[in-house]
């Protein structure tokens, strides 16, 4: 299955273009699925896929370009071994080797043949909102960690921003292997003590 080229919209000029030309067929429906290329984004984009076959909709994957202030050289680091002068370009090479991965690990999934993926630059809570409003999707399916306690306190939850700000419903999505995967690093972490 092909991947997409991404498409990086500079200004809302560009992202109405895009969002026209997105459009499903006959029900001119969008499903919105921001990601940030974690297994929770994964997740939330085969939930949307199947969310896509029973309301016809498209299904737009957004990726906002920024360098988080607590992990800065983010794309550089998803992006080893390859050079890049411009921000934009490693996450556009982040978010297609992302894209054909998830493709790649749900081949049963054909709706995912169907995505249409976007990038813009920005603080992802006000560029989702502002995709949102630029697009006016039926609804925006997203992972989320789920941090809790201080650090949820400190930093926040951006899906939970999302939530409260969103004029369109909102589904949240957690990878289900999570759990697994953090049992396991805390088992072996036990025996290492």
């Amino acid at each position: 299955m092909e991947i997409p080229p991404v498409f990086l919209a500079n200004d809302t000029e560009d992202l109405e273009r895009f969002g026209a030309a997105s459009k499903d067929g006959d029900s001119g429906h969008i499903i919105l699925v921001p990601v940030d290329f974690s297994a929770h984004s994964a997740a939330a984009l085969d939930h949307a896929a199947k969310l896509s076959t029973l309301v016809p909709s498209a299904m737009v994957v957004l990726h906002v370009v920024h360098d988080p202030s607590d992990m800065p050289g983010y794309y550089s680091s998803l992006v080893k071994n390859k050079h890049f002068d411009r921000m934009q370009d490693a996450a556009a090479s982040a978010f297609e080797d992302f894209l054909g991965r998830v493709i790649g690990e749900i081949p049963e999934n054909g709706a995912l043949s169907n995505i249409k993926p976007v990038m813009v630059v920005g603080l992802p809570v006000t560029r989702i909102l502002e995709v949102v409003d630029t697009l006016e999707p039926i609804m925006v399916v997203m992972g989320s960690q789920g941090r809790t306690g201080l650090k949820h306190l400190i930093i926040g939850s951006k899906a939970e921003q999302i939530i409260q700000l969103c004029p369109v419903p909102v589904t949240i999505v957690k990878d289900p292997n999570a759990r697994k995967r953090s049992g396991s690093k805390k088992k072996t972490k036990d025996r290492e003590d």
